[in-house]
């Protein structure tokens, strides 16, 4: 069975950083992409960043590039996400989502929130 579970969040002033992490199980990890996404009240989901099977190419929405860093490590099947000089607008719940190679469909994790305010 397929679970992946997000850890990481919590309440932080402008400015400071937390480090997310999804622990994966229940399927190939190695092989899959892995993404994080964001859902802030009253909005849509939204891409934050995403990772190819080997790390090799990393993919950051345009809000996150040069403040969030997507990273994994294929033998603790876990992916993070770093994220510096957070704003009170990446106020969300972090989802992590996976994408096994030639699958048609992908899995949700159930989601870690992030207060950034002072």
């Amino acid at each position: 069975q397929v679970q992946l579970v997000e850890s990481g969040g919590g309440s932080v002033q402008p400015g400071g950083s937390l480090r997310l992490s999804c622990a994966a199980s229940g399927f190939t990890f190695r092989t899959s992409l892995m993404s994080w996404y964001r859902q802030a009240p009253g909005k849509e989901r939204e891409l934050v960043a995403s990772i190819t099977s080997e790390g090799g190419r990393t993919n950051y929405a345009d809000s996150m590039k040069g403040r969030f860093t997507i990273s994994r490590d294929n033998d603790k099947n876990t992916v993070y996400l770093q994220m510096n000089s957070l704003k009170p607008e990446d106020t969300a719940v972090y989802y992590c989502y996976a994408r096994p190679l030639f699958s048609a469909m992908g899995y949700w994790g159930k989601g870690t929130l992030v207060t950034v305010s002072s």
